[in-house]
């Protein structure tokens, strides 16, 4: 059979070797990768790869403490990768077991870039899309969710609130959350110290 006889040929791509890694590098350094983009710049003090405690409560579960890392950063593009994992601490601050972890994006919005979008997403079926403020001095992010989307599976989160702020040279963020029938309440805070970037 020829070209001719069968016009739908298999794209180029079928049978095409395999490509090196990605070229494009994504940093959480800005001292190294690529620049970081101006629309940007009122969130630059957030980037970096941060770690610490906090502690965890709400209505329906126990008390606990957890260690954190979080890391924030870019690949020159107009927004940042967030990426944070936790694990729950026991009384003698030895790791217990994995916690919390969600993935997302913080996007400038607004004519000012003193706007942020969020888009947080986690491995228990809940996504939520946060709105919120920048404010340069000091450096502030408060936002609240806008929608929350989850699974057949996942857990009942209605609404949530999150502020970040750098405080002394640390990250220190205060998260609510409205869930299980519960209203607005306190659930997450913690304190993490600049370790790169």
């Amino acid at each position: 059979m020829t070209t001719e006889d069968n016009p739908i040929q298999p794209p180029a791509w079928l049978n095409a070797p395999p490509v090196d890694p990605s070229p494009f590098e994504d940093t959480h350094d800005l001292r190294q990768g690529p620049d970081l983009h101006p629309k940007l710049l009122d969130l630059l003090p957030f980037v970096g790869l941060w770690r610490g405690r906090g502690e965890g409560s709400y209505p329906t579960i126990e008390n606990f403490h957890f260690a954190q890392e979080i890391r924030i950063s870019h690949d020159g593009r107009p927004f940042l990768f967030y990426e944070a994992r936790a694990w729950i601490l026991g009384d003698d601050d030895k790791p217990v077991r994995p916690g919390g972890r969600e993935v997302g994006w913080w996007r400038p919005s607004g004519e000012q870039g003193d706007e942020v979008e969020a888009l947080l997403t986690t491995p228990t079926g809940i996504m939520e899309l946060y709105v919120g403020k920048v404010k340069a001095n000091p450096p502030q992010i408060e936002m609240a969710t806008d929608f929350v989307a989850r699974t057949a599976t996942a857990k009942e989160v209605t609404a949530g609130q999150r502020l970040y702020g750098i405080v002394d040279r640390a990250l220190l963020y205060a998260q609510d959350m409205a869930a299980m029938g519960q209203g607005l309440t306190p659930h997450l805070s913690a304190k993490l110290i600049r370790v790169g970037g």
